[in-house]
């Protein structure tokens, strides 16, 4: 049976779009932090306006997760995660746990806050059970926020920083049907510690190099570059405090500026990246196929 010409091209551009998808790279850009603050949220909602497809985690044990709910609410293209706190790291800004201090006193300090670093809170007294309470408390917050939530991480990797922590967040996840960040075998990078100045350069560059072979996960921070966020000391890291420059602010605005910039959404626009969300990879690879990254099983 002979194929007209015209059913041939469909058939023939059918069929090499399908192989150019499945060799494009694939990007699951993660937010973090959304809910921290007005700036961070005001950023996130920037980005989900410009229609592309991302993951955001929100914190909701930060007196602005509300309005990271307002806002979310209103763009399908953003999948939603519970990013799992058990720390407060800024200088003059902190917040407690859900259940308040006297629910889970092992977790806090003498005035009802999270402790400033993951160091901190390992050599500390935190009781298991009340990690367990304090962060289901997280969770159905989260979910009783009328959000459809996909999957959780895990806020300065504490509640992942012991096989038995770990433990608690696995099990959390199974009770309520969520995935796990990294659980799916992602390839893992940040922006987190890329100077201010290399930033951009860096991001193309990375994406220059990714394959289409594996999904790959890239954490961002991102924030409008506002007083409310030079305002911030981060009491873990010292390349983020400067006595003359709002480190942090500039940090997470210039990711802001990638993500924003006609470069990156051209290259969204033109496929050269595939974005994916986790409730991609919850609907396609599915919970039941989850596993610890490797070495930390």
């Amino acid at each position: 049976m002979k194929i007209k010409p015209l059913l041939f091209i469909i058939v023939l551009l059918y069929h090499t779009g399908l192989r150019a998808e499945n060799n494009c790279p694939k990007l699951l850009l993660r937010l973090d932090d959304n809910g921290m603050n007005h700036s961070v949220v005001m950023a996130i909602k920037q980005v989900a306006e410009t229609g592309i497809p991302f993951s955001t985690s929100v914190m909701f044990t930060c007196p602005w997760y509300q309005e990271a709910v307002a806002v979310l609410e209103k763009f399908p293209n953003v999948s939603v995660g519970v990013h799992l706190v058990l720390n407060s790291e800024w200088k003059y800004y902190r917040w407690g746990p859900v259940l308040g201090k006297s629910a889970v006193p092992s977790l806090v300090d003498k005035d009802g806050y999270f402790l400033a670093s993951t160091d901190e809170f390992l050599a500390g007294r935190y009781k298991l059970d009340e990690v367990e309470k304090e962060l289901t408390a997280q969770i159905e917050r989260a979910q009783q926020s009328g959000l459809v939530i996909d999957y959780v991480d895990y806020h300065m990797s504490t509640a992942v920083s012991t096989p038995e922590l770990r433990a608690i967040v696995e099990k959390l996840a199974k009770r309520y049907d969520l995935g796990i960040s990294r659980y799916f075998g992602e390839d893992y990078d940040t922006m987190f510690d890329v100077s201010v100045e290399t930033k951009s350069d860096e991001f193309f560059r990375r994406l220059a190099k990714l394959t289409g072979d594996n999904v790959n996960l890239l954490v961002m921070h991102v924030a409008l570059d506002t007083p409310e966020m030079e305002a911030l000391i981060d009491m873990n890291d010292a390349e983020m405090h400067s006595e003359t420059k709002p480190l942090v602010a500039m940090h997470r605005s210039a990711e802001l500026n990638i993500l924003l910039s006609e470069k990156f959404q051209e290259m969204v626009r033109k496929g050269a990246v595939k974005l994916v969300t986790y409730k991609d990879l919850v609907r396609d690879i599915g919970l039941e196929k989850m596993k610890a990254p490797p070495g930390e099983d």
